[in-house]
């Protein structure tokens, strides 16, 4: 615990000088819960896109707007893969990129994968990781020029299974625990779904994901824990979606059961569907009519930040 505040002060200090826009913390400095030490060793392939495999120290790479530029926002960034990489670049740090560009704080979590032998429970790392990055960021908000209501996470296909998971799936924190990062809140305050991956009890759910996260003979419980439109309540924050018709790969109606159970328990929700795009397009650069659903989610943060 010691050490894990003392890096905190290090990257608050290098930040408040004016340097260091960007930087990386891990999401524990020690005792990484549901983890067992193995040989496995975390791989990067870069080839092409950066693809991250077998993860053993999740981390959080920060990215943060000018001062004078910063709106107070910020978003947590699950990159897809089907819980078995991470499209670390792809559906990670481009998208942190763009959303600084528009003034909001961007955290893209590398986030421990279900397969990994280091993994005691194989599907509770995921969401422990992304519930701590969560907490993490609130906990640095006001050294981050971030409001603490304004905290949402954003996920590409089995990332917007995460993200939908985190929000769907929060607590209020620990008061009794010993590490302050774990008193604080696991709820965003909004989700952001890109051609995510819901459900996994439904027919149209992607096979893959689910194999990935609960093994190919899952417990009947987890199947329908981990299907997220069973889990939305009144509690559950707003979700801006977005999907392709032509998606072959996680069809489409994933985000359209998750808008249903939205709306059937009042949560305010916007979705936006494209005829065409297939899966996993990222920014949709060189698509000069999907491309525009990053005006869109634009659009939409501005419509929160003026709700608060």
């Amino acid at each position: 615990m010691k050490k894990y505040l003392l890096l905190m002060i290090i990257i608050l200090l290098i930040y408040e000088s004016g340097f260091g826009q960007n930087f990386t913390i891990p999401l524990w400095q020690e005792n990484i819960p549901n983890y067992q030490k193995t040989n496995e060793v975390e791989t990067r392939d870069t080839t092409d896109i950066v693809i991250i495999r077998r993860v053993q120290e999740p981390d959080i790479s920060v990215y943060l707007p000018a001062r004078r530029n910063a709106n107070s926002q910020a978003v947590v960034i699950c990159p897809g893969g089907g819980y078995a990489v991470l499209a670390y670049d792809w559906e990670g740090i481009d998208i942190a990129k763009m959303l600084n560009a528009q003034g909001i704080a961007a955290i893209v979590l590398k986030y421990r994968l279900p397969g990994s032998e280091s993994n005691i429970v194989r599907h509770q790392s995921p969401l422990l990781d992304a519930q701590r990055a969560i907490r993490m960021t609130r906990y640095c908000a006001d050294e981050w020029n971030i409001k603490k209501d304004q905290i949402g996470i954003m996920g590409f296909s089995a990332g917007g299974h995460l993200a939908s998971t985190a929000g769907t799936h929060f607590d209020s924190g620990d008061p009794d625990s010993e590490d302050p990062v774990e008193t604080i809140s696991s709820r965003p305050d909004f989700m952001i779904l890109m051609y995510p991956v819901i459900t996994f009890t439904q027919s149209f759910m992607h096979q893959g994901s689910r194999n990935a996260l609960l093994g190919e003979s899952p417990d009947p419980f987890l199947i329908e824990y981990y299907s997220n439109e069973l889990q939305v309540s009144e509690e559950t924050p707003p979700a801006f979606l977005i999907h392709a018709s032509d998606d072959q790969t996680v069809p489409v109606e994933n985000s359209l059961v998750f808008y249903q159970a939205l709306k059937e328990k009042g949560v305010p929700a916007e979705m936006h569907i494209y005829p065409e795009g297939g899966h996993g397009f990222s920014l949709a650069i060189g698509n000069n009519h999907l491309h525009s659903w990053t005006e869109r989610c634009i659009d939409w943060l501005k419509w929160l930040r003026q709700e608060h």
